[in-house]
């Protein structure tokens, strides 16, 4: 199976909420030869599907011969552009490898929304800083690393050169548009988004057959469509959506089941490290005459131990017995 398919079936097969590394063979020219490294990301902004980090890299002394290739920000390409150079790459696997790490939108929200925040500049520098690891762990000669700056540029170099003391690293804003290298992994990135998008399972019951959820990008009419058409009233939105992007907290907040978080100003004063493990788990029981149905349940529990739930059935049904025990 040749790299571009695998990639394909790799995205179409995998569990969605799961974060996922794919990569080239590495070459053996880049294990003897001293390196370049260009780092770059795809969907940073789309409240729809994941973000994607990739890494290129090619022995320093090809650079000339790397720059022939046509390289350029994948931004600026067309998707079938993309494709055709993201083909080139592959097919010089004597002299480039890459990686690609697809962050789930599962995961991006999950991080964006819980008590300790780990905001999305966070997670990008963590995902570089994971691939140029993985990288140099797979056997690579890396000396010359490259990265589209994400925050501060000076305060990123530092990081990066703190953690990779004897690599020369070089962060710059417009660097997928300054240096080969990282427009080369920007397509890479780019390409592997398109697909995870186009591949993209749906693990919730959603009629897919003509289904059209445009670029992602808020502004999107399709993407606004999609956002609109496929709101649980209880549940939200699939694992799709990124929940922690406003454009879908503000559908949340507007149509969907009212939801009462603690306040974290709710009496800051009690000793929250003495409460009980115990004390934040609940056992529900239900007895449902009606066996075929489907249920959904709406809990909510208040700083005070008080319990609501409410039951939501897809056909008429008759309830008995719902039992809360703390």
């Amino acid at each position: 199976m040749e790299v571009k398919e695998e990639v394909e079936f790799k995205l179409e097969k995998e569990d969605n909420m799961k974060n996922l590394i794919l990569e080239s063979p590495l070459p053996d020219c880049v294990k003897s030869e001293p390196c370049w490294l260009g780092i770059d990301e795809a969907g940073r902004g789309p409240v729809l599907g994941p973000m994607v980090y990739g890494i290129c890299f090619s022995p320093i002394s090809m650079k000339e011969k790397f720059g022939e290739m046509g390289f350029a920000d994948s931004k600026t390409l067309t998707e079938d552009q993309r494709e055709s150079i993201f083909d080139k790459i592959n097919e010089a696997n004597d002299m480039i490898g890459w990686m690609v790490e697809v962050l789930s939108p599962t995961f991006i929200s999950t991080s964006m929304l819980r008590r300790t925040k780990y905001n999305l500049n966070a997670l990008s520098h963590d995902c570089a800083i994971r691939l140029v690891a993985l990288a140099i762990e797979r056997g690579a000669n890396i000396a010359e690393v490259y990265v589209d700056t994400v925050g501060d540029p000076t305060k990123y170099q530092e990081k990066l050169k703190g953690i990779f003391p004897s690599i020369d690293i070089t962060v710059a804003k417009k660097a997928d548009s300054l240096y080969p290298i990282v427009s080369a992994a920007s397509i890479c990135a780019k390409v592997t988004r398109d697909k995870a998008v186009k591949k993209w399972k749906f693990q919730e019951e959603i009629n897919t057959e003509d289904l059209q959820y445009g670029s992602g990008y808020p502004a999107d009419p399709n993407t606004k469509s999609f956002l609109a058409n496929n709101m649980d009233y209880v549940f939200g939105f699939p694992q799709f959506v990124r929940f922690s992007w406003s454009t879908a907290a503000i559908i949340l907040e507007k149509d969907a089941a009212p939801v009462k978080w603690e306040d974290d100003d709710e009496d800051e004063n009690a000793d929250k490290s003495n409460m009980a493990l115990t004390s934040f788990f609940y056992i529900i029981y239900i007895q449902v005459l009606n066996r075929n149905d489907t249920i959904k349940l709406f809990i909510q529990i208040s700083t005070t131990g008080t319990i609501t739930i409410k039951v939501y059935s897809l056909s008429v049904v008759y309830l008995d017995n719902i039992t809360v025990y703390r």
